[in-house]
């Protein structure tokens, strides 16, 4: 309690003024309608994808990769609209952080809920495979407001941000739990019944991982969700947030659990699970988080896959 107290003290201090002040901005924005953030939020894409040039050649190489069936100006187009597409969740986000259980609820629908109905109705510990598209936030929040939640995060740059969206996220059921401490708490939370909300798609360095093929490409890959699995005794539930078009909302979506998960064999199932991601893409490939270097790490003897 001295510890929070101390933190809490420190960050009123003048320099971070300016961080409470942004604060402050993103709460106001939060409260306005939400086609009017889909409406700023596309128009601050588009600018990005104009003036972001770094980003929109990371987008382009890795769709260009992933989706070589489509002509040129196909992958350029999908390039344009998943800028805007994160535009508005960009905006959307402050919901997220800001937005009380009620207005969550009205926006927020659900989509075959009943496979994640059932396992809880069973006492099943689950296991949700997310992934990074680009309003995943607002999916985790708007569980955690009737079921406990555990999510891992990465500490942000911002000591004022980062208190700010950790007491966000653990304002209804969640538990956020900082990736130093390892998957060992996240377990501990899901062991006790919370579901963990699982997000294991983006490059993993070389530790604890492979390369597994996603759409074809080699890509590093976590390799841990089969033996989390079995740590846990849970059913893996894939479970995809999508965002409505012209600010109608949010849609969180349920696969029916794994079936013969996990195996034996860990490799299998890490190709299971980028297979079951690539499927939630390909239904709204412009949501996607493509401005990660997905790619970054290559097997020995491969070039720079992003020069």
């Amino acid at each position: 309690m001295a510890r929070s107290k101390l933190i809490q003290r420190r960050l009123l201090h003048p320099r971070y003024w300016p961080s409470w002040l942004g604060l402050l901005t993103l709460r106001l924005i939060a409260m306005l309608p939400l086609p009017v953030l889909a409406l700023i939020g596309s128009a601050i894409g588009e600018l990005s994808y104009r003036l972001l040039s770094s980003r929109r050649e990371i987008a382009q190489r890795n769709i260009d990769a992933c989706f070589p069936e489509l002509t040129d100006d196909a992958r350029k187009k999908l390039v344009r609209r998943h800028f805007r597409s994160a535009g508005q969740a960009m905006l959307g986000t402050t919901l997220a952080w800001f937005a009380g259980a009620r207005r969550l609820k009205r926006l927020c629908r659900t989509r075959d809920r009943q496979y994640l109905d059932q396992a809880l109705a069973e006492n099943r510990r689950v296991i949700l495979l997310v992934a990074h598209f680009v309003s995943v936030e607002i999916g985790g929040i708007f569980l955690s407001i009737d079921t406990p939640v555990v999510d891992i995060y990465r500490t942000l740059r911002n000591p004022v941000f980062d208190r700010a969206g950790k007491l966000s996220c653990e304002r209804f059921k969640g538990t956020m739990v900082e990736m130093r401490e390892g998957i060992t708490a996240a377990i501990k939370e899901a062991k006790k019944g919370a579901l963990l909300h699982y997000i294991p798609d983006q490059d993993a360095g070389t530790k604890n991982a492979a390369f597994i093929p996603f759409f074809g490409v080699p890509a590093s890959t976590i390799t841990m969700l089969g033996r989390l699995a079995k740590i846990t005794d849970a059913l893996v539930i894939p479970c995809f947030t999508r965002q409505l078009s012209w600010g109608r909302g949010y849609e969180i979506i349920f696969k029916p659990p794994l079936e013969h998960f996990p195996t034996n064999d860990a490799i299998a199932d890490a190709r299971r699970m980028n297979e079951e991601i690539e499927k939630a893409v390909s239904k709204m490939p412009e949501q996607y988080f493509w401005v990660h270097k997905r790619f970054k790490t290559r097997p020995p003897g491969e070039p720079d896959f992003y020069r």
